[in-house]
């Protein structure tokens, strides 16, 4: 599958689209909304980053307790009921004298219940598509956040001017119920991937058996701290330039929506492995420049060009997917997205603390100096971690006895690599897959 026609020919590959649109652009307008109600009142870059970035380090504990409903939900029931209680969180935020701690408080929660929506939301369309159309799919799902963020910053300043920022939560409200109601009539009623009750101890043993994997770590660290430092770099934008933040979100959006374009559709198959660690350099350096305090064209141009590094993570999931059985994808590709929100979340509170005994354009700096480094130190183990030509590292992964099984009758290669089916560990889990509807 290499074409958009043919993806958006795929049946329910059209509504979890939309769905998955309208959800960016309330998130996009409640969060600059967010954002601004607290800097306003509290005059703190440190609180405003976390108040628009602060949800992703609530990753952590549903991704701790949550993940293994991922696979073991029906997809539209809980993609409709995600969206409810989200509309439900982001009115409460608007409500007038709400106290600075409560909005907090329900930011946290909806944090919390966000990790588990992104595990369903791309488990479900790892099982939509066949195997060569997971790159694709996922790049034009990235490109349509992109789209949808230049639009709803845009849309979303004007809201906060015309409305003030209590009536633009409100409308993102509005928006969680729209997307509510197109996963509910537009998606198919599937049943879960995975059999078993979900619960705490299930997310722990499977979360223990994804991380048991060097190669698997390799690719978690890679998707995770760059990327989340690099984001700290965002959360400053309202501090840097408080009259033109919105301005400096639609470019990152701009060059995100640039890089996942030629990533997903034009970058053949052979250069991808080399292109990872180039474009988590690309991420981050630009924004060294903010260390001089540039002016506003450079500032967008750094924004511009940096953000076309984001398509590093398209690499980076079709990577795991490859070391990933599909009945475990949703809550693989969930602990992934919840470490990636959560360490946006640590680069927010990072930057905002450098800034806060700074400047907004010193903590830029410096979070983006981190990044480079975090970068050039994985680089060897995903050289050597890639998912062809692995050699065996003789070490059984935590709970496998000696017949080759763990406890729950899974097998695993001495990689760590999970095979449900006892197939063949060297084959990829996803090679007979086909497009399935229910």
């Amino acid at each position: 599958m290499r074409t958009y026609r043919e993806l958006f020919r795929t049946p329910e590959f059209l509504p979890l689209f939309t769905t998955a649109s309208v959800q960016v652009a309330a998130q996009t307008t409640s969060g600059l909304a967010l954002g601004t109600l607290v800097y306003t009142s509290t005059g703190s870059p440190l609180l405003s980053a976390l108040a628009m970035f602060g949800p992703s380090l609530a990753q952590v504990a549903g991704a701790l307790t949550l993940l293994s409903a991922a696979d073991r939900l029906p997809p539209r029931a809980t993609l409709t009921g995600l969206a409810l209680l989200f509309a439900l969180g982001t009115a409460a935020q608007a409500v007038p004298g709400l106290p600075l701690w409560a909005a907090f408080a329900v930011l946290l929660a909806l944090g919390v219940a966000s990790s588990l929506g992104g595990g369903v939301r791309y488990g479900l369309l790892n099982e939509i598509l066949p195997q060569r159309g997971f790159l694709l799919g996922r790049s034009v799902l990235n490109m349509s956040v992109g789209t949808t963020q230049i639009a709803g910053f845009a849309v979303g300043g004007v809201l906060v001017t015309a409305l003030s920022a209590r009536g633009t939560l409100l409308a993102g409200a509005g928006l969680y119920v729209v997307a509510a109601a197109l996963a509910r009539f537009g998606l198919a009623a599937r049943p879960p991937r995975a059999t078993g009750r979900a619960s705490v101890r299930e997310t722990w043993r499977t979360n223990a058996a994804l991380w048991s994997s060097a190669p698997r770590r390799s690719v978690y660290l890679a998707l995770w701290v760059p990327n989340g430092l690099v984001v700290g770099c965002e959360s400053l934008y309202i501090a840097y330039a408080p009259g033109h933040a919105g301005l400096l979100f639609a470019c990152g959006a701009l060059g995100m929506l640039a890089g996942d374009t030629l990533v997903g559709r034009f970058v053949p198959g052979r250069w991808r492995a080399r292109l990872g660690a180039p474009l988590r350099l690309l991420l981050a350096a630009p924004y060294l420049v903010f260390a001089l305090n540039p002016g506003l064209p450079v500032a967008v141009v750094a924004v511009v060009v940096a953000s076309v590094g984001f398509s590093a993570s398209l690499l980076l999931q079709e990577r795991l997917m490859a070391l990933t059985p599909p009945e475990l994808s949703g809550q693989a590709l969930g602990l992934g997205s919840s470490g990636m929100l959560a360490m946006q979340g640590v680069g927010a509170a990072v930057a905002g603390s450098v800034a806060q005994l700074t400047s907004p354009g010193t903590g830029m700096a410096a979070v983006a100096a981190l990044s480079v480094a975090v970068t050039l130190a994985l680089a060897p183990g995903l050289r050597t971690g890639s998912p062809s030509g692995r050699k065996p590292s003789g070490r059984k992964p935590p709970g496998q006895n000696p017949s080759g099984q763990n406890p729950s009758g899974q097998g695993t290669d001495p990689a760590g690599r999970l095979h449900g089916d006892g197939s063949s560990p060297t084959r990829d889990a996803q090679d007979t897959k086909e497009t399935t509807t229910s």
